[in-house]
């Protein structure tokens, strides 16, 4: 039997692990597409276009991480907005708020994260903010109406632990880069389809369209995949973050439980851009003829048998 500590330990180095190799990744591509802008401005010429890379890389990665942080932190404002949560008040929901001071005290917070409602059946939670001194505990009133008071602690645990391993600012910096990919490859096929055919425009329209090949289609789709394996790496984490903050490993499985046979798991205010965010899959489940491999590679969360399993096993 792992016990809680062994578990979080695994899932950091699991979670480093893909970080480490998206970063390698996005430096890369943004590498590549420097050095091809540089080569376009200089005609191609060796020494020219390598200090022209060297001249442009560094201000490129100036842009994208100040796009990057604008992003973050106007992202949480966005989420709430998107998903039809509006901020409550200790009056009308006073057990919600004791549940979440007690373990934002638990979890060693700086501050107590503000609570949200989505008015929806369905039984779903998230947690959004920038960082953990603003930052936002938001469930389903479904949620509240079907969970007793164990359960409740466990998935309010589980999204504490997302808001103290900063899994919120993580995944939007990489949505953000996805963002940023997405944009490019839009203007380069705006550039690549708009020049001249003339013979002196050939070679930077077809220098155009390979960054448009590299934006739109190869860095967005890897870039997804990323983000999935990240997402679902960081629920495992959260599950023996929030399991530690509890000490009852047990509240947040049997929470798990209710959840996986709710009759109506559709989240009216969700998307796939949101997803990734609720402690569990927010969309109506598919029957797919896909093997398991392929099914949970693309999907947002880990088997939630699984997480139920190692959460009893701890």
């Amino acid at each position: 039997m792992r016990n809680m500590f062994d578990e979080i330990r695994s899932n950091q180095r699991k979670s480093m692990l893909v970080l480490t190799a998206f970063f390698l990744f996005s430096s890369l591509i943004f590498a590549i597409a420097t050095y091809l802008i540089a080569g376009v401005t200089s005609n191609f010429n060796t020494e020219q276009t390598l200090s022209n890379f060297y001249f442009y890389y560094p201000i490129t990665l100036l842009v994208i991480l100040g796009y990057l942080f604008y992003f973050l932190s106007k992202g949480d404002k966005m989420i709430l907005s998107a998903t039809g949560a509006h901020e409550v008040s200790r009056k009308n929901y006073p057990h919600l708020f004791h549940t979440v001071e007690g373990l934002s005290i638990a979890a060693g917070l700086k501050a107590v994260p503000k609570c949200y409602v989505i008015k929806d059946t369905a039984l779903n939670a998230y947690a959004t903010g920038f960082k953990p001194e603003k930052s936002y505990i938001v469930v389903t009133t479904g949620l509240m109406e079907k969970l007793n008071r164990q359960e409740l602690e466990g998935v309010v645990a589980h999204e504490l632990a997302h808001i103290k391993n900063q899994d919120i600012k993580l995944m939007l910096y990489v949505a953000g880069l996805l963002g940023v990919f997405t944009l490019l490859g839009t203007v380069f096929y705006y550039i690549a389809i708009t020049r001249s055919s003339s013979r002196d425009d050939g070679k930077f329209k077809a220098i155009a369209l390979l960054l448009w090949l590299l934006f739109a289609i190869i860095a967005p789709f890897f870039t997804l995949l990323f983000k999935l394996a990240m997402s679902r790496k960081r629920e495992y984490l959260a599950d023996a973050s929030g399991a530690m903050f509890t000490r009852y490993p047990k509240g947040l499985a049997s929470a798990l439980e209710k959840i996986k046979g709710d009759p109506d798991p559709l989240v009216d205010h969700a998307n796939k851009a949101t997803a990734h965010l609720f402690i569990n899959n927010p969309f109506r489940r598919k029957k797919t003829k896909t093997g398991r491999f392929w099914s949970n590679l693309f999907s947002t969360h880990p088997p939630i048998d699984d997480r139920i399993e190692r959460l009893k096993a701890m």
